[in-house]
């Protein structure tokens, strides 16, 4: 990236530009936390949750990544720990609409674990994806956890990124019927 980047934490007005780029990027997984039947109506109820705290796709646990002015990419990250509080109000939601309220487990406690990386297309391949990486295990570092641990589908572009930053697989998920490695970067 030739242009300076910052990474900031997230902002309730971020969510249009944030809201889009994640569900893309969770696909089936934002439609299985929403009850949607779509991308657009699932992009929709998260721009409801973005501004909220006390859910996994907060703005409160988003960083973005900023190039001269606007955003280039975002990381979602959360303690494994807190996951099953977090995704209350999703569960919430799903009983409102009459659905069943069970939402496949993706984080492990102990780790960070990042639930979103996502770079807007034209920025890709020019470090920010990379640049995001580093500030989640910073952010790990903080909160005195010891890995970063996220899924990554078997076509998932950004495998080769996560391996060349220090990930590891650690074992396979099924969330949302999409089968995912689980990969972790154990820091030190």
């Amino acid at each position: 990236m030739t242009a300076p980047l910052q990474i900031r934490p997230a902002r309730p007005f971020d969510a249009a530009f944030a809201v889009p780029l994640m569900q893309a990027t969770i696909g089936r997984i934002g439609l299985a936390l929403t009850g949607a039947e779509s991308d657009t109506g699932a992009a929709r109820v998260l721009l409801g949750f973005f501004p909220l705290r006390d859910n996994r796709l907060s703005h409160t646990h988003t960083l973005i990544a900023e190039g001269p002015g606007r955003p280039l990419g975002l990381a979602v990250a959360y303690p494994g720990s807190e996951a099953q509080a977090l995704d209350a109000p999703f569960r919430e939601r799903l009983r409102a609409l009459g659905l069943p309220d069970r939402i496949d487990p993706e984080a492990t406690p102990g780790e960070l674990y990042l639930d979103t990386l996502a770079v807007v297309e034209e920025a890709r391949g020019q470090g920010v994806g990379g640049r995001l990486l580093g500030a989640v295990a910073a952010r790990a570092r903080e909160l005195g956890l010891s890995r970063v641990g996220l899924l990554a589908g078997e076509a998932n572009p950004a495998a080769r990124l996560y391996e060349r930053h220090g990930y590891r697989a650690a074992g396979e998920r099924v969330v949302a019927g999409g089968r995912y490695r689980h990969l972790v970067l154990e820091l030190t």
